[in-house]
């Protein structure tokens, strides 16, 4: 029962102060470095739940189909025409729900880009393969547990479609540009809360620094260790002090005493950020991305050239209120990642910062009673910076006829004809992970025909 207790501690200080014990002393903090010369960033922006990707992206008029198909399917939940914003790809006319005029916007002036019909995959499926899967009660040559929330959420997050990994792409992309921040004073990957397997690698931790609460003027949530006040502090101290003699404890102080310093480090230099951009109030991703974007504009100080973040809007599990639920999450997520774009801009970061959308699933193409939709696969997403090749749709655009060459179950429900592998491996070839080790990272990548989909320059 000891042994449980001292790994759970460990565990627990570990989460808290980010692994701290895997990092450099705050005394090598590079205060010159203000720009760290090739800087990258991926932010991913996770919509927990399952977006619903039809009321996100229509097809208006196009070379395979129309509203009218579109709206044959929705139903009850298909989104007037006339309130749709147009955007095209070539001659083809799309129309993105109306609360999303700020990616409207973004791409048309080529800083958009939206990747259509993504999902889990371990190899390429066409409906005959899903269906005779099925048929023969073989799950080799799909995802496992499709359609559940957590599986497909790990699945996404770690890059393992049909097993179980320890570790998640994110934080594997990292384990090998390790040597890109060698003299760092920060984690290479931080969440702004709620990240599962995508931060963790074999050598890299995630920091998780939360966005301050409403109301509150400071730039970070950051919790500094020691806030329980002058008695609290040290009572922690004599505590912390205290050698136990026992090897794990004393790591677990060891890890404890550098987060109280971490902790204080960053909230001093955040407390410097001067990141003007204006934010939308009541909005929790606008909030997330503040964060990272101040985290970014003290970058040279923590010494850092590589940087991914994880942040997170919920709430998109909408089997009821799904109109009104859907449109307040997506006018939160539009003006969120435009506000974070143009901080990025003032940074004189776009063409180093690529912000890119992923959910567990899609939903389902026809209702579930008047106002709902069930568990799907594939979405559609959007890619966001200034190296982005926008004002394009990449991949394929699915049928949406009920029963189309894309639909597993008569439901709309989308087979992917874009893996999470490619997607992934396309943001990692341009944040620097080399061809040779892009099977480290997806592990499955080798199975389908490109890993590099375009969208990045």
């Amino acid at each position: 029962m000891k042994n449980k207790t001292r790994r759970d501690f460990l565990r627990t200080a570990l989460q808290s102060a980010t692994a701290l014990g895997a990092m450099s002393t705050f005394g090598r903090i590079n205060a010159l470095a203000s720009g760290g010369s090739g800087y990258q960033a991926l932010v991913c922006i996770f919509l927990a739940g399952g977006n619903d990707g039809h009321n996100t992206v229509v097809p208006i008029t196009t070379a395979q189909q129309n509203y009218s198909l579109y709206q044959k399917g929705r139903q009850s939940l298909a989104l007037p025409q006339n309130s749709l914003r147009t955007i095209m790809n070539g001659s083809d006319t799309y129309g993105l729900h109306a609360n999303l005029p700020e990616l409207q916007a973004l791409y048309n002036q080529g800083r958009a880009a939206v990747l259509a019909n993504v999902g889990n995959l371990v190899v390429p499926l066409k409906q005959a393969d899903y269906q005779a899967a099925i048929k023969a009660s073989t799950s080799a040559a799909l995802p496992s547990a499709l359609f559940s929330h957590s599986d497909q959420s790990s699945q996404w997050q770690s890059g393992a479609p049909n097993g179980t990994s320890s570790t998640g792409w994110g934080g594997r992309i990292m384990d090998l540009m390790q040597a890109q921040d060698g003299s760092a004073v920060f984690p290479s990957i931080a969440n702004t809360g709620g990240c599962g397997l995508f931060c963790a690698g074999q050598q890299t931790f995630p920091a998780t620094v939360p966005p301050p609460s409403a109301g509150s003027q400071s730039p970070t949530g950051m919790a500094k260790l020691n806030s329980s006040g002058a008695a609290g502090t040290t009572a922690q101290q004599q505590l912390l002090g205290f050698q136990s003699g026992l090897q794990l404890v004393q790591a677990a102080d060891d890890i404890l005493n550098r987060g109280n310093q971490y902790a204080n480090t960053l909230s001093s230099l955040l407390s410097t950020s001067n990141v003007s951009t204006a934010f939308p109030a009541n909005n929790p991703l606008a909030a997330q991305l503040r964060t990272v974007a101040n985290i970014m504009s003290v970058r040279g100080s923590l010494g850092l050239t590589r940087q991914i973040f994880f942040c997170q809007l919920g709430s998109f599990d909408t089997h009821g209120d799904q109109t009104e639920t859907q449109q307040q999450l997506l006018a939160q997520l539009s003006q969120a990642m435009s506000a974070f774009y143009q901080a990025t801009v003032e940074l004189g970061l776009a063409q180093s910062v690529t912000t890119f959308t992923a959910s567990e699933f899609g939903r389902t193409l026809s209702p579930s009673g008047t106002d709902g939709t069930d568990h799907a696969w594939g979405n559609h997403h959007f890619i966001v910076g200034g190296a982005v090749q926008g004002g394009k749709m990449y991949g394929s655009f699915p049928s949406l006829a009920l029963g189309g060459p894309q639909d597993a179950n008569l439901r709309g429900t989308l087979i992917p004809t874009t893996s999470v592998a490619q997607y992934g491996a396309t943001l990692a070839q341009w944040f620097g992970v080399s061809a040779s080790d892009m099977a480290t990272v997806f592990p499955n990548i080798g199975g389908f025909t490109t890993s590099n989909l375009g969208f990045l320059g």
